[in-house]
């Protein structure tokens, strides 16, 4: 099957898809080969993650010109293939992982070098593996295969946690394998078995795949196993890892918050409620209330702890466990307004988050800080970093003129639609409290008072790879403010292939 498509004449879509989920793969090696010329190894890191960028850009083209590819690896057993599909949620997740992969490719050059980090082949090649694993996350045409890349990821990203080899990275990594390795084998493993001998199937199905014969208390007991199995979601009382792997490198962080570990299991929960509950028979379930609290409970909880946190990293990772809990709620809202909110936020959380911790890693770079008490006056010495600080905190906290205002208001639309009073007052008072948590630091930075401290006026910004991967992402929380409707069609197509059982 050839279309349109700018690539086709070169490469068939089939290949195109392919090559997706194995380029990174192939970067790995040659990343390993080139481990005693640094130039070339961040060379082919930057050159594969554009290339990763075109390819899937490629596919939402396909997609968009009505072709839905299917690519199938290997039947493992009758009915359940290692295989791989394009469907608008998908393209939503790969075409974020693999631009703002490209952008921390080219943050990574000025943080590692900045810092004489070592083991930086160590970290450029299992940063490629990581990709590929959220590439395979991203297409899996059914749960089996998800499964299996999403274990891929926590292994491929626990050397990346443990980067720095010393007793707190050690203990940071065993908690960061052991909460994720429980959740999924305790709970999700278990939840894609049950599933399995319910329906007869792992497709991801539009609409669903459980039929009305399904008892709805199996149905709900599967959902709570599937909602505490997703641990890469960070929902309490399974988001301890999550502070825990804060010990990596900036970069690291950057990679779990915003590219692969989190988004990859908000995306998870997002496509087992659109796909394997569909969104008929999700409110009908006894379970569904309860999780919709539990959620509401990680948002408003963990904006308290981001409160008490001097750490900025920390504070940034309980921020990012609050955020969680809207795309969870998002999903467990089963409405139209809901499934919007949830594609939406997901991306949009990763371009701010992604720049405040870019934007923390900098700090550390030219000044050595990482205590908020300490940052007092630090505008300053590095006002664009603090500038663009300020810029991802409003999108954080959903204000214009930056994109997190156009998901913020789904949401809020989602829980009005669905009468949810209750979850409708936590979203509130959680933006509230991340008004407080996130903007009182570029305050502190550019209007010091009477805070103690010594203080700097002389503009000592990062490294320039650094500062262009901060202009990139902060320059796309205001762009998606502007030109939001792509990301709105491919988030609201999700809908449509609900085939119009959404509500």
């Amino acid at each position: 099957m050839m279309t349109g498509n700018v690539l086709s004449p070169f490469i068939s879509d089939e290949w195109q898809l392919q090559l997706t989920i194995l380029l990174p793969l192939a970067a790995a090696l040659a990343i390993r080969l080139a481990q005693k010329r640094p130039n070339i190894r961040e060379a082919v890191s930057l050159v594969t993650s554009a290339m990763l960028v075109l390819l899937s850009y490629s596919l939402y083209r396909n997609l968009s010109q009505g072709f839905e590819l299917k690519l199938v690896w290997f039947e493992v057993i009758p009915g359940l293939e290692l295989s791989f599909t394009t469907e608008p949620l998908a393209l939503l997740f790969a075409l974020m992982a693999s631009f703002l992969w490209l952008v921390t490719s080219i943050y990574s050059i000025g943080y590692m070098r900045g810092l004489r980090e070592p083991g930086q082949t160590r970290f450029y090649q299992f940063f490629s593996i990581a990709i590929t694993t959220v590439m395979g996350i991203a297409f899996a045409a059914n749960l089996f295969t998800l499964f299996v890349f999403y274990e891929l990821l926590t292994l491929s990203t626990y050397p990346l946690v443990t980067h720095k080899g010393d007793n707190k990275a050690k203990s940071g990594g065993r908690t960061y394998l052991a909460v994720l390795l429980f959740t999924s084998f305790v709970f999700f493993m278990i939840a894609i078995m049950g599933t399995w001998l319910v329906a007869g199937t792992l497709d991801f199905t539009p609409g669903g795949i459980f039929d009305h014969q399904v008892a709805p208390g199996i149905c709900a007991v599967l959902l709570v196993l599937f909602i505490f199995g997703i641990g890469k979601a960070a929902i309490v009382p399974f988001h301890r890892w999550l502070p825990a792997a804060m010990v990596a490198p900036t970069p690291v962080s950057a990679l779990l918050h915003a590219v692969a570990v989190v988004k990859g299991g908000v995306f998870t929960i997002l496509k087992v409620c659109t796909y394997i509950f569909g969104l008929e028979l999700m409110p009908e379930l006894a379970s569904s209330q309860a999780l919709l609290y539990l959620a509401g409970a990680s948002v408003f909880l963990a904006s308290l702890v981001a409160m008490r946190q001097d750490n900025l990293k920390k504070r940034l990772a309980y921020s990012t466990i609050s955020q969680l809990g809207y795309v969870t709620i998002a999903a467990l809202l089963a409405n139209n307004a809901g499934v919007i909110a949830g594609g939406m936020h997901m991306v949009i959380h990763a371009f701010g988050k992604i720049t405040l911790f870019f934007c923390a890693g900098a700090i550390l770079i030219r000044t050595g800080k990482k205590e908020i008490s300490q940052m007092a006056g630090l505008g300053r010495q590095m006002p664009f970093t603090m500038v663009a600080f300020f810029i991802a905190s409003l999108a954080i906290i959903g204000l214009p003129p930056t994109a997190g205002v156009w998901s913020k208001w789904f949401l809020l639309q989602g829980a009005l639609d669905a009468q949810q009073w209750l979850l409708l007052l936590v979203l509130c008072l959680s933006s509230l409290m991340s008004i407080f948590y996130l903007l009182a630091i570029p305050v502190r930075a550019f209007f010091p008072g009477s805070d103690p401290g010594p203080r700097s006026s002389v503009r000592q910004e990062a490294p320039l790879p650094v500062l262009i991967a901060i202009g990139i992402s902060t320059l796309a929380c205001l762009l998606l403010f502007l030109f939001p409707q792509p990301l709105f069609d491919l988030a609201a197509a999700v809908i449509t292939t609900q085939g119009g059982e959404a509500r």
